[in-house]
Order: structure tokens, then C-alpha cells, then sequence
């Protein structure tokens, strides 16, 4: 009879903690070997099995036994708390697997039940501390040469991370700890915050936020989990917060930097924004009255979760400025916008070209997109003093990201350029408003409508010196099509107002991430234009890259 080798992590020890496929894991099984702590953790959970507990360094015989077991055609339960793959049971039991030549097709069957690691169940009594790159780093030497292991450590203190140190310190192992704090001040602050867990979600639970400087003043042992915090994790209202980046990306809403960084979770800067939420009391935001009027807009449930929190000026500063001793990875300012010589002009001299790449510097990039545009990353303090050198050099500047974007042609290297005042003048009333979704206006000043102004979300056509109007365009996918024709002949003088109401529209009613054509399609009229169903193939959207 062929056995079974269940491979079960637990989590921290609490009953509530452990997933459904463990505890019917742990029931299903005959025998169950572990640990004398594990076996008292889960013994609720036992019934008839056959128990094998041994001491805490008897990990190699418990994985023989356990393998013997399930050779004699036994279901076997191997228990470890937090996750079997880490730190755990689960390789020791495959190395003796492979010492007797197993196979998956016809030795005993075997079956990893993951469990919630220390790092986890620690992190989410401290805060949230491991938000950004992290390790884990187990401080035994038991089986690893304590050399190997301060290399680790000084990696990871160069590298930032933040790091979870897993059997930081027993009877007989004291010193590695004093080493570890040692490597670690060397980068980073005496004041990064450290969270020392001992028992989480057990009866002796024990929870201490202090900093690297003290973290040896307090009570650490084998029971015990420290996460040390990189250099951008905060402490507040007791709780460690590591933010999710180092940089904060804007764009030429504003040359001003005005996305703070617990401001990131609106709509407006990420875009898995669910719904919406207006504004009526601000004093319900920490805001300025200035940013309460340009940001009253819809807000994601994250937002308004963090904005109850009301995070202080103090705390703010205190997460732009800390850096390490010697390596310095505090918060940038990026600022990314698109650059071009003109809205009709497509020429840039060599005089434009030589400041672009000295503004750019080897720090920066530039890229250039499949609209025609080539977009500036780079890292400013003070970015008025880049954009304005730009400018003086005759590149015209737009905001990236959900904005309004007008795509015009060159209008025959502007021997056709009678209309290019109107585009001119669309461009400077609402190019760059935030809107629900990125839309691109393009114009085209002639039939030919070389530069696809009927393939963008709104289109619009100069002809007999009238103007014929298209919406809904939808660029990508494979059921990609051209915007559908909604008026011909349409007076210059009332261009303008037709387009400016109908992106108002948008921005008012439009969900967030709602593309153009969907809210068309939505909405069903526009400024009297009415949807009609353009025939496509039903052909499910691709997945990026497939």
C-alpha cells in the first residue's frame, strides 16, 4: 500500500490561524510527528493518531521516521509552525526522499500544506513593516557557518531591505545578535524603527517597537521574531510602516510637487481605485485649502481609510528626511512629462536636442511612446527650474498619466494650417485636465486625416472648412476600432464649447478607469450624439504579452 506524506506549516499556533487543509491534513493522518512545542500547540486537534515527538535539534530523525512511516503505507502528519518551506520540515523530509532514491510517479506521495510564516504573522502585529523588498535571515549557526550569515547581513544592510530575523538568540548563542545590530549600524540609522515579536498569536504573546540603537535591551530568544525596518519605515500611533517605494512620481499638472506620499492611493495616482468618494466636510482631509480644490475628486476606499488615520505633517517630514550613515536611500521626487517642439511643429533643432539630453543627465531617461511622444523621467528638486529652461527653448510641455492629450498632425508643415488656431485653443482649455481615464483628442487639419485622428477617442477632422466629429475610438486590443462618425459640418465658432462640454461630462460622470469608449458606450448620448454599436468580432481581451 502506497502512504502519504503530508507536510503541514500550521501558522503561529492560534487555532484560528491554521488553514482548513491543515487541520483536515492533521486529521486525516495516522501518525503525526513533530516537535514537542508543535505537538502541545495543535493537540486539540488530535484524536487516535500515533504520536512521535522528539526534542528541538532531532530534526533529521523526524524526518526519517517520518519517511519509515509513510514507506509502511501510513498517512504521516510532519508539523512545523509557520510555513514547512520555511525554515521548516519540508526540504529535510525531501533530502531524505532523495537519499533513498524516491520518485514522485512511484514512491510514497507528498503533500506541502503552506502555513503563515513568522514574518507574516509577526509583521501584522506590528503594522505593516515588510510593505517594500524584504529578507528573511535565520541567525542559527547550526548548519550554516556564522561567516556566511554576517555576509547576508551586511548584504542586506546595503541593499535596504528590511529584514526578519528568524532564532535571533539562544541560551548558548548570544553573540550573533550583537554582531547583526553591529553589521546593521553601519548603514543604517540608530533610529530605524525594529519590532520584536516574541509568541505572536500565542497565550504568552509579547509584542516591543523600539529602534536598532536599543533592540538589545529587550527580551529576544529562540520564540522570538525581529523585523528591522529600511530606511524609509516610519513609526506611528505605535505601529511600523515601511512605504511601498522610493520614489514619488507627478506629472505637468503642476510644476509644483504637491502628492504627498500618503496621497499616492488616490484614483487620480493609482489604478486599482474602486470607488468614489466626494468631498463635502475637508475637514475630514489633511489638506491644504488649495489641494482640497484640485484633488476634490473621486477618492479610492484606500484613500479614505488612510485619510481617518489624519497622518501629521511631523510624520511626513520625518519619512522624506531619514537616511543611513553611509548609503542614502530616502524618498525621490521623479518627475515624468511629455516633451515635444510643438503641437503642430514636429522638427526639434539640434539646440532643443543637446538641452534635452543635459536636463536628462545620466540619471534620467527619455522614451519615446507609440503616440508620437517622447516622455522625460527625471529625478528634481526643484523642477521649475527644468521646465522653464525647457520651455525657453520653444518645447511645448504636457502632462502624462489620466489626462486630456491632443494629438495633432503637422498640417502639411503648416501650408494647410487654417485650423490650427481651433487645436491651439483646445489644447490650452483642456489639455492636461484629469479625467477618469487617459483620452486622446487628435486632429487632423485636413480629409486625408494622416495623423489617425479618427482611431483616438474623440477625433476631429477640418473639412471644407467645417469640422466633422468622432468618438469612441478604441486604439488597442484586438477588437480595436475607429471612432464612430457622430457629425459633418460642424461651425468652427462652435467647436470648442462642444468638445470642452463633452469632456466635462467625462469628468464628472465617467467611473474611474473608465475608458472613453466604454462611457460612450455607457452613457449612450453626448452633446446629442448618439452610441451606435460599431460591428466588431467578440474576441476576449488579451492578457499583456500573450
Amino acid at each position: 500500500m502506497r502512504g502519504k506524506l503530508y507536510i503541514i506549516g500550521f501558522g503561529p499556533g492560534s487555532f484560528e490561524h491554521i488553514t482548513k487543509r491543515a487541520r483536515e491534513a492533521i486529521q486525516e493522518s495516522e501518525v503525526v510527528i513533530g516537535y514537542n512545542t508543535y505537538i502541545d500547540l495543535i493537540r486539540d486537534l488530535l484524536s487516535s493518531q500515533t504520536i512521535v515527538r522528539t526534542g528541538m535539534t532531532e530534526e533529521v530523525s523526524r524526518a526519517q521516521e517520518a519517511v519509515r512511516q509513510a514507506e509502511a503505507g501510513k498517512k504521516v502528519a510532519v508539523i512545523s509552525s509557520g510555513d514547512a518551506g520555511v525554515y521548516g520540515m519540508a526540504g529535510l523530509v525531501y533530502e531524505v526522499l532523495i537519499g533513498k532514491g524516491w520518485s514522485r510517479t512511484e514512491g510514497v506521495e507528498v503533500e506541502v500544506i503552506p502555513g503563515i510564516s513568522a514574518i507574516n504573522s509577526t509583521a501584522s502585529l506590528l503594522g505593516a513593516p515588510i510593505m517594500h523588498d524584504s529578507c528573511t535571515i535565520s541567525l542559527s549557526d547550526h548548519l550554516t557557518p556564522w561567516e556566511q550569515i554576517a555576509k547576508r547581513v551586511e548584504a542586506a544592510g546595503q541593499a535596504d531591505f528590511v529584514i526578519a530575523l528568524y532564532n535571533p538568540r539562544s541560551g548558548r548563542r548570544t553573540r550573533q545578535i550583537v554582531e547583526t545590530q553591529q553589521i546593521l549600524l553601519k548603514y543604517r540609522s540608530p533610529d530605524t524603527p525594529v519590532g520584536i515579536v516574541k509568541s505572536a498569536y500565542r497565550d504568552r504573546e509579547h509584542v516591543v517597537i523600539t529602534t536598532l540603537q536599543d533592540m538589545l535591551n529587550h527580551d529576544i530568544g529562540m520564540l522570538t521574531t525581529v523585523i528591522i525596518g529600511n530606511s524609509t519605515t516610519l513609526l506611528y500611533e505605535g505601529l511600523m510602516i515601511t512605504p511601498r517605494g522610493y520614489q514619488r512620481k507627478y506629472t505637468l499638472n503642476s510644476d509644483v510637487q504637491r502628492l504627498k506620499p500618503h496621497q499616492r492611493l488616490r484614483s487620480e495616482a493609482e489604478p486599482w481605485a474602486l470607488e468614489q468618494w466626494d468631498i463635502e466636510d475637508e475637514s475630514n482631509v489633511a489638506l491644504s485649502d488649495a489641494e482640497s480644490t484640485e484633488w476634490a475628486t473621486p477618492y479610492s476606499v484606500a484613500l479614505e481609510a488612510l485619510n481617518l488615520v489624519n497622518l501629521s505633517k511631523g510624520i511626513m517630514e520625518r519619512y522624506s528626511q531619514v537616511e543611513s550613515p553611509q548609503l542614502s536611500f530616502k524618498q525621490q521626487s521623479i518627475l515624468e512629462f511629455a516633451v515635444s517642439p510643438g503641437l503642430a511643429n514636429k522638427k526639434f533643432t539640434a539646440k532643443q536636442m543637446t538641452l534635452l539630453a543635459e536636463v536628462i543627465g545620466d540619471e534620467g531617461d527619455i522614451e519615446y511612446t507609440p503616440h508620437h511622444q517622447l516622455i522625460v523621467r527625471v529625478s528634481v528638486a526643484n523642477p521649475e527650474q527644468i521646465t522653464s529652461r525647457l520651455r525657453s527653448e520653444g518645447f511645448l510641455l504636457q502632462p502624462i498619466g489620466d489626462v486630456v492629450q491632443l494629438k495633432a498632425c503637422d498640417f502639411c508643415n503648416l501650408e494647410k494650417a487654417d485650423s490650427l488656431p481651433y487645436a491651439e485653443e483646445i489644447n490650452q482649455l483642456i489639455g492636461g485636465l484629469k479625467v477618469p481615464k487617459e483620452l486622446r483628442i487628435g486632429f487632423n487639419g485636413c480629409g486625408m486625416t494622416c495623423y489617425n485622428a479618427v482611431s483616438e477617442d474623440i477625433g476631429i477632422v477640418y473639412r471644407k472648412e467645417k469640422f466633422d466629429l468622432f468618438l469612441g475610438g478604441k486604439t488597442v486590443g484586438r477588437n480595436a476600432h475607429a471612432a464612430q462618425p457622430v457629425a459633418e459640418g460642424i461651425e468652427p465658432k462652435d467647436l470648442v464649447g462642444i468638445i470642452e462640454r463633452i469632456i466635462d461630462r467625462y469628468i464628472e460622470e465617467g467611473h474611474p478607469n473608465e475608458r472613453f469608449h466604454k462611457f460612450f458606450r455607457r452613457v449612450q448620448k453626448l452633446e446629442g450624439y448618439r452610441f451606435q454599436e460599431v460591428p466588431t468580432f467578440v474576441i476576449e481581451n488579451a492578457i499583456c504579452g500573450d
